[in-house]
């Protein structure tokens, strides 16, 4: 403290002013706000990702040679696709505008269907080397998706609480 000065209620030894329970409180609540939206955010780019994933796996496979040679895809088997592949597409607005409850679960279980898909497509045939590699690096990235979303807590609950 400096000589001479009036004492500051909450100061210290060095004149500075101690924050109030009330404004730590309030500080973790907007740390708690921003790692909620944080997690919001995660969300979304681990689907974009992932549908980069897709993507370009789709693409190579439509160039490869050996692929050619598949089945006739009819209309009903390319709507199946089509619905399927609107999983993840969605899922990147849903997780930034989803309440907390409803976001979770739906994290949840669409990635457990796109896991359980790309699973089952191992399955189909023989799979391509880069076929495999994809589906590895997809079925991870979708993992970390449902992990995460099984461990979010509620932070928005436990602010409400202070």
């Amino acid at each position: 403290m400096v000589v001479g000065s009036i004492p500051t209620p909450g100061a210290n030894e060095n004149n500075l002013i101690s924050p109030t329970l009330e404004e730590v409180r309030t500080c973790d609540m907007i740390n708690n706000m921003n790692k909620l939206k944080n997690i919001e955010e995660k969300f979304s780019l681990l689907w974009v990702f992932v549908m980069f994933n897709y993507l370009y796996c789709d693409v190579i496979t439509l160039i490869d040679p050996i692929k050619q040679t598949g089945p006739q895809l009819t209309q009903g088997f390319l709507l199946g696709a089509a619905i399927l592949m609107e999983i993840p597409i969605v899922m990147i607005l849903l997780s930034r505008i989803l309440k907390y409850k409803i976001n979770r679960w739906a994290n949840i279980i669409a990635g457990t269907i796109m896991v359980a898909v790309q699973i089952l497509t191992l399955f189909i045939g023989i799979p391509t080397i880069y076929y495999v590699f994809f589906s590895v690096v997809e079925i991870a990235c979708v993992l970390f998706i449902v992990w995460t979303a099984w461990n979010w807590k509620n932070i928005e609950e436990n602010i409400n609480n202070i």
